[in-house]
């Protein structure tokens, strides 16, 4: 693995079974996550975007291993973590925490702030009751809050509150790597810029990596160094922010962005409307999933599945309009 190489994710899948109501019918799958690869580099933010459904959360719960994978292989610091046992995973739990997206159900309603986080500590059998107390404190000054806060129950908060609560829990054991699951998506759009850009500033402090998954292509914009895009279960675009912002090669990172409001009229980009639904992810299209909303298919595209390629160096396109 390349040194500045934290977490590597190859050929990731996750199938369910769907069963129906004839029991000796052979079950049917969703395709969840169907064959993804992606590497994320130390101190970085990889920006994760895509509709709902694409499989963006199921993809962060495998990396945490929070549900069993089908097939596929996560080295995380050197170490591949789905070989892990149990006792493993536990230990593995310090360098690698998630915030989750809603702070009103994330949050148990019957303990204080000060209850949810120091529960990292007393999990992994950390400090005395007195040397808990000060990390709580620290922790909830780091995130912005007050030492008075631990006293407090999660409906005394405000939605920003509670997703700074979640924060602080988070960075409790001192992690190398942070999942985060649309965490601002429930949250007023001036709340939202004030836990940007607390997630920025802990992690220059804290020297963190992050996997921000969201589904609002502006915030990707302001927070990420590189992203990749999902559609039905795989990654059809991969590379530098920047260059995808400005010069998107995969018809469906092109109708994204051009969905993203502007204010400057000058700058406004015609809008792609793509026609249709999104396929079911148990009856996935031939060839290219994405062909059936397309505007520029070919008859090759009905029949051929594309894959990733680097088209420009670090920019991964999967698509036939940029393959030979």
């Amino acid at each position: 693995m390349k040194d500045n190489v934290l977490l590597r994710v190859e050929s990731l899948h996750k199938h369910y079974p769907v069963h129906d109501r004839f029991l000796f019918r052979r079950p049917q799958l969703v395709y969840a996550v169907d064959g993804v690869s992606l590497e994320i580099n130390r101190g970085e933010t990889f920006g994760l975007v895509g509709e709902s459904g694409c499989g963006k959360s199921t993809l962060g719960r495998l990396i945490l291993c929070l549900e069993e994978f089908t097939s596929g292989k996560i080295i995380f610091d050197d170490k591949v973590i789905t070989e892990h046992n149990k006792v493993k995973l536990r230990e593995l739990r310090r360098e690698m925490q998630i915030v989750f997206q809603d702070p009103y159900s994330s949050l148990n309603p019957r303990k204080t702030a000060g209850d949810i986080v120091v529960e990292p500590f007393i999990v992994h059998h950390l400090g005395d009751r007195k040397e808990r107390q000060r990390q709580v404190e620290r922790l909830l000054k780091v995130v912005g809050l007050l030492p008075e806060h631990a006293s407090r129950y999660p409906h005394e908060f405000s939605g920003g509150q509670r997703q700074r609560i979640g924060i602080a829990r988070a960075l409790a054991l001192n992690p190398k790597f942070i999942i985060l699951d649309e965490p601002v998506a429930s949250l007023d759009v001036s709340i939202q810029a004030q836990v940007i850009n607390l997630l920025k500033d802990l992690q220059n402090q804290y020297n963190l990596t992050y996997l921000f998954i969201s589904h609002d292509l502006g915030v990707i914009k302001r927070i990420s160094n590189r992203m990749g895009v999902m559609y039905l279960g795989r990654i059809v675009e991969l590379g530098d922010s920047r260059v995808l912002f400005r010069d998107p090669q995969h018809p469906y990172t092109k109708a994204l962005l051009s969905a993203i409001p502007q204010l400057i009229q000058a700058k406004k980009k015609k809008r792609i409307l793509l026609e249709g639904d999104v396929p079911s992810p148990i009856n996935l299209p031939s060839g290219c999933r994405f062909h059936t909303r397309c505007h520029y298919f070919v008859e090759k595209c009905k029949t051929v599945d594309p894959i990733l390629e680097e088209v420009s160096p670090s920019h991964w396109v999967a698509c036939h309009l940029h393959q030979g």
